[in-house]
């Protein structure tokens, strides 16, 4: 492969480095060894359009990996096989409008949701079949969805900062069980994330300095800690359990320790405002979306920058797959290069992802 940087790579500002972090946290006496990030390229896969993606999501098998935000529908590829867009299972007929986010289901690889804001509808898809399951319409437009660790609870969060609710089971004396809306008090928040047992929700909200803890379902108080100087936009919770990281726009990501919720470290790399966190499946590393044209890669014990991956747009999403060094995310391709028309991009980095 040749070692010549692209255009794009040589644009993107590399990361700052924080001081030299404690020695018992280094990689070295910890026994782990990180790959080798700057051997791998991005592979970004265009789809012409003036819009661009708004969301990618792993099915939770990581066989499939779904992405939104043109033609109303959803698009399911199985990155392993192909990438190639019309080889994508493409699941259309349900929305009427641009669709902003999709949900797999944590229990079943098949099962998936998506939402949008514009037609105010969640729509349920069974990967097996093209067409939907179930649609519910909603008095409020969902911009953000993301299920309990059971599958049978959907969290929604509204265009207008409320989150709600959506139920799995039977209703009054019909045996069938489905979909159907709760009657639970409507927080505020931006964004909304579930613990990993299912009994605590975290939220965040772009106006807010502080993060918000609540029980579920009494939505009771139980944290709230200080996260940001500016507004809080994203966090992400440790598959080990232990920590959660929180991103704001003030550009800064604080990783928190839940046994105490003080923040253990921060991660000062950025240059832009976060707009999405993701770990990878083992909890070592962090991926970092912002404003800007690419891709942070952290270490999450010790806060250094491993890797910036250049992109061609900013990205409003970013996440790893559940057993592989690989992560995706997608944006908007303005056709700044010579002869290059808007597109839609799905990106993804990672060992055996390069063109």
């Amino acid at each position: 492969m040749s070692s010549h940087k692209t255009k794009e790579e040589d644009e993107v500002p590399q990361a700052q480095r924080p001081p030299s972090p404690p020695l018992h946290t280094t990689p070295a006496a910890r026994g782990v060894h990180y790959p080798n990030f700057s051997a791998f390229r991005p592979r970004d896969v265009r789809i012409p359009c003036a819009q661009g993606m708004n969301h990618v999501a792993w099915s939770c098998d990581g066989r499939r990996l779904a992405a939104v935000g043109i033609d109303k529908s959803a698009r399911v590829f199985m990155p392993e096989t192909s990438m190639e867009p019309r080889q994508a299972s493409l699941f259309s007929s349900a929305h009427k409008d641009d669709v902003d986010y999709v949900s797999w289901n944590p229990t079943h690889p098949d099962l998936f949701c998506t939402s949008s804001s514009k037609d105010r509808q969640v729509v349920f898809w069974d990967a097996r079949q093209s067409r939907h399951t179930q649609a519910i319409s909603l008095r409020f437009s969902p911009l953000w969805t993301d299920y309990s660790p059971d599958g049978r609870t959907l969290l929604y969060v509204s265009a207008g900062h409320s989150l709600y609710f959506l139920e799995y089971g039977s209703v009054g004396d019909d045996p069938k069980e489905k979909w159907h809306t709760s009657d639970k008090d409507s927080p505020v928040a931006s964004t909304a994330t579930w613990n990993h047992t299912g009994d605590a929700i975290v939220l965040t909200h772009h106006q807010e300095t502080t993060l918000r803890v609540l029980e579920y379902p009494s939505l009771r108080l139980l944290e709230k800690p200080a996260a940001h100087v500016a507004g809080c936009m994203a966090v992400a919770l440790d598959p080990r359990g232990g920590h959660l990281a929180s991103g704001g726009r003030d550009s800064i990501v604080n990783i928190f320790d839940l046994s105490e919720w003080i923040s253990a470290r921060t991660i000062t790399a950025c240059d832009r405002s976060i707009t999405a966190l993701s770990y990878s499946h083992d909890g070592e590393y962090l991926a970092i979306a912002s404003a800007g044209s690419y891709i942070d890669i952290c270490a999450t014990e010790t806060g250094a920058p491993l890797h910036r991956v250049p992109a061609l747009g900013a990205s409003q999403t970013v996440s790893w797959h559940p057993s592989k060094y690989v992560i995706a995310y997608c944006g908007h391709a303005v056709g700044q290069e010579k002869g290059a028309s808007p597109s839609a991009v799905i990106g993804l980095f990672g060992p055996g992802m390069s063109n």
